[in-house]
Formats: structure tokens, C-alpha cells, sequence
């Protein structure tokens, strides 16, 4: 791990693996997962690199920290994206029984935190993971509205 200051800031660090994303032509996710100030895991958005639809920054940064801590359960960890994550993510978000979720952009059309089935607020979610929506919000919001654009011209 890096030791410079902004290398270690969390959402920073899922901005860059957004940004590596969208240099690959996937959408611009990233991820990071943190516990006790240590990076377990990052990753950006892999759907078409893996011809995966579940290869989402965020299930893949779960699967990643999963392996790294020898657990199934990311106890004590809190989980850094820069998009509301969707439907699927987020109850692999409770299951992994993370601590926190930090989110940049809001998904109204997608996302499953604030939008659409609220997850966290369901009275079938066993675990709910406490959510802060809005950090860098424009920041992401630009990111993705730029990748979108190219795409469109």
C-alpha cells in the first residue's frame, strides 16, 4: 500500500479504480473496503472484461476482502463506492455483514439504498449495514454523466 495521505483515503482510492474502469470501457464503479485503517480490497467495475453481470465493483471488492481475511463475514469493515449500489450489491452488502457503506452518486433508476426497494429499510434485510449517501457526490455524478456521453457521440 501506498503511503501517501490521498493513496490511502478510501474513497479516493474507489475513484481511481472508477476511473480504471471507465479506461477499460466499464462503467465507472470503484470500491474499497476498509478495516481498522487498512485497504483489504478495491476494484472497479469488471462486466465485460469478465463477461460477468455480478462482476460489480462491489461484489468484487467483497469477494476480494473475503479471501484476504479468511471469512465469509467482512465484521468491523466498512465499504467505500462511489454509486448508490444497486439491487444485487446490496444485500451482499448485509450478508457480508459490512459495518458501513460509504456512497458517492445517488441511482435514482438503479440504486437500492435510497431508490427503489430500499433494501436497508426492508423488514427482510437481517442485517443493516449503516449507510452515508452523498460524499464526492458531483464528483461521481460527472464521472459517470462524462462516460455516458462519449458513449452517446
Amino acid at each position: 500500500m501506498a503511503s501517501d495521505a490521498v493513496d490511502q483515503d478510501p474513497m479516493s482510492r474507489a475513484f481511481a479504480a472508477a476511473k480504471a474502469a471507465a479506461e477499460r470501457g466499464e462503467v465507472p464503479v470503484g470500491a474499497v473496503i476498509v478495516r481498522d485503517g487498512q485497504i483489504l480490497a478495491e476494484a472497479g467495475n469488471r462486466v465485460l472484461a469478465d463477461r460477468d453481470p455480478t462482476a460489480h465493483a462491489e461484489l468484487l471488492a467483497i469477494r476480494a476482502a473475503c479471501a484476504a481475511l479468511g471469512s465469509e463475514r467482512l465484521i468491523g469493515c466498512d465499504l467505500y463506492v462511489t454509486l448508490e449500489p444497486c439491487a444485487m450489491c446490496a444485500p451482499a452488502i448485509s450478508f457480508a455483514r459490512l459495518r458501513r457503506l460509504y456512497w458517492a452518486a445517488p441511482d435514482p433508476k438503479g440504486g437500492a439504498v435510497e431508490h427503489g426497494p430500499r433494501f436497508f429499510a426492508q423488514p427482510t434485510c437481517h442485517h443493516r449495514t449503516e449507510t452515508y449517501g452523498g460524499l464526492r457526490e458531483s464528483e461521481a455524478a460527472e464521472l459517470l454523466r462524462s462516460f455516458f456521453a462519449e458513449r452517446r457521440t
